[in-house]
């Protein structure tokens, strides 16, 4: 790579050279950076340089730490929403199941329930429910709302299990069975909508609601009536592949579509109106219940490309690029999560006010809100438009006036901030969160040390520790080397690497028991296990184990401490393997305990109870 191409590329803040999660350095492709500067919208040949090194890089602002949490060691539930079973839910967890569960961790002593993210998907097609690749970040996905709990919604659905019991079928199965689920909860909702028409059209609250949202509310209402006419006619939910006059947000076309189709946006605003009126709810409930901090939620990376968020503002994303991650020891190719990346020069001429906007309606109804892959705050892996996972490069972001809008919307609603820093970490980065008052992300699989497990007392204060997230596997299937063997049957990782990590498990299994036994947490007649390389480990994980391991993290430093559900109920499925689609049932899977059944669930409460033991709620 020429010396003037690559001054060019970084004061465009492009970095030509990183470190791997190895500790390797890297150096990207001159036809990455020619594709990425191209993305950019410079000119590799001819392009002025940029002024990135001016930019703001240093945070002026600091995140809310409330009273309630600082100094103050809690405990939580993580779970996935839709994947709640209970007696009352179609199918698929919603926000009245949200706030079942707050009140049965509350009186086990929680202090926050954590979700998967909330963010609107695509509602006209249901088949597109990762969490993960939103439609936008500013709104809620319908499909959440209880619609027993709305007016005349129980009537409704009696009605419609009558007409057509068919309907309901699937509904109780392992399985989310997302276009089944769709398919009951928009039917039953358009019914509700049209009863109370009347009174919702008349409702100043509802009026109040469309006023405030303005013009970011009815461009989502407006996206979302086209696209649901879109798919009743054959065509697709994301607006790529519209007809050309519809692709424009500001064309008569659509203009005359929002004129003809206003009863439409009415009930997609109604809908948004719902959504957020029971997150409400939810949050009240669960601090009325005694949590101190209540709901945990989560900000997706990006939005998917077609989406409402880049029809409405199509300036806002890049289009020649997507958001991924590079080559690991978890994908040797990389990752694309086709995730449509902010644009840089965008975001700073409209002063982040785009990013502050997302993070003001995510905090709204939240005591804490986790940013997932918060490095993005810092740089982002784009993958050029014709390129595979590993073709593409960081691009950065001013990560001053990037946690400057985080903080302003953190402080403006008393919101803690964790920030999903798992991965290949910037050097500095952790220190700026620091700094900044966002919480490190700390899961036990990767503290380390040479062979080793992190003993408690040396994790941070300023940190949410935990055994496991969402894409790893949960503690069971860890143990039994589940998410190593379910790399393998979806093609993800040789067989050499397969026979390696499950070796490395086995090494991995002891050095855990080993880290119990110093800290005394090891029930005595199984302090045996750690000798003689591990041979006679139980296949399957013993409870006492689970529960120990569980007090391990509770008692380190670290404010936050996070239990996933699956955990407390011993499941052994993991909600998502990444850099898989259809070889895995990814944000598919259900609870294998209802919530009605969690107070009477011998693991559920042995683990509740070391928790509470560990972080006494105060």
């Amino acid at each position: 790579m020429s010396r003037a191409l690559q001054d060019l590329a970084e004061s465009h803040g492009i970095q030509v050279e990183y470190t791997s999660e190895m500790g390797e350095p890297v150096r990207i492709s001159d036809a990455a950076v020619h594709s990425l500067l191209a993305a950019l919208g410079v000119d590799p040949d001819t392009g002025a340089k940029g002024s990135f090194a001016e930019a703001h890089h240093t945070p002026e602002r600091a995140c809310a730490l409330p009273a309630a949490v600082k100094g103050q060691r809690r405990w939580g539930v993580a779970c996935q929403l839709y994947g709640l079973r209970s007696a009352r839910n179609l199918g698929l967890g919603d926000f009245t199941d949200l706030a079942d569960l707050a009140v049965t961790a509350a009186r086990e002593g929680a202090s926050f329930v954590g979700v998967n993210p909330l963010h609107a998907l695509f509602m006209a097609d249901a088949g597109r429910f990762s969490p993960y690749s939103p439609s936008t970040r500013s709104f809620l996905n319908p499909l959440y709302i209880a619609i027993d709990r709305l007016d005349g919604g129980d009537g409704v659905l009696a009605a419609l299990r009558r007409e057509s019991p068919e309907l309901f079928d699937g509904l109780d199965g392992d399985l989310v069975d997302y276009p089944a689920v769709g398919r009951v909860k928009r039917q039953a909702l358009e019914r509700v909508f049209a009863a109370n028409r009347a009174d919702i059209e008349a409702s100043d609250a509802f009026a109040r609601f469309r006023e405030a949202g303005g013009e970011a509310l009815a461009g989502f209402a407006l996206f979302e009536a086209i696209s649901e006419a879109q798919v009743a006619d054959g065509g697709h939910a994301g607006w790529h592949n519209w007809p050309q006059e519809l692709q424009d947000r500001t064309s008569p076309a659509v203009a005359e579509f929002a004129a003809a189709h206003a009863d439409r946006l009415t009930f997609h605003a109604w809908l948004q109106f719902t959504a957020e009126a029971q997150l409400a709810a939810a949050q009240a409930t669960a601090q009325s219940a005694g949590m101190t901090i209540g709901l945990y939620l989560d900000l997706a990376v990006g939005v998917a490309p077609d989406g409402a968020e880049t029809w409405s503002d199509p300036s806002l994303t890049v289009n020649a690029a997507r958001v991924g991650s590079p080559p690991d020891m978890f994908n040797s190719q990389g990752q694309d999560w086709g995730l449509a990346p902010l644009s840089p020069k965008v975001l700073a001429e409209r002063d982040y006010r785009p990013l502050r906007a997302s993070f003001e309606a995510l905090t709204r109804h939240a005591g804490a809100v986790r940013i997932d892959h918060a490095m993005g705050l810092a740089r982002l892996w784009w993958i050029p438009q014709d390129a595979g996972s590993s073709g593409g490069g960081y691009v950065r972001y001013p990560l001053g006036a990037m946690v400057d809008a985080v903080a302003e919307a953190s402080e403006a609603n008393e919101c803690l901030v964790i920030g999903e820093d798992l991965g290949t970490v910037p050097e500095g980065f952790r220190g700026t969160m620091e700094d900044a008052n966002i919480l490190s992300y700390r899961v036990l699989y990767f503290e380390r040390q040479d062979d080793r497990f992190v003993e408690p007392q040396d994790y941070p204060e300023l940190a949410l520790a935990c055994v496991s997230t969402h894409d790893l596997a949960t503690l069971a299937g860890w143990w039994t080397g589940a998410d190593v063997q379910l790399r393998a049957e979806a093609g993800t990782q040789d067989e050499a690497a397969t026979e390696r990590d499950l070796a490395a498990r086995r090494h991995d299994r002891v050095a855990l028991l080993a880290a119990l036994a110093k800290a005394k947490l090891l029930p005595k007649d199984m302090e045996a296990l750690t000798l003689a390389g591990g041979a006679d480990l139980p296949e399957a994980l013993p409870a006492e184990i689970a529960v120990a391991v569980h007090r391990y993290v509770a008692r380190t430093p670290s404010l936050l401490l996070t239990v996933q559900l699956e955990d407390m109920v011993g499941q052994e499925r993991q909600p998502n393997l990444p850099g898989t689609t259809d070889q895995y049932p990814n944000w598919r899977i259900r609870s294998d305990v209802p919530l009605e059944g969690l107070i009477d669930h011998e693991r559920f409460r042995a683990m509740a109870s070391a928790m509470r033991e560990e972080r006494p709620n105060a």
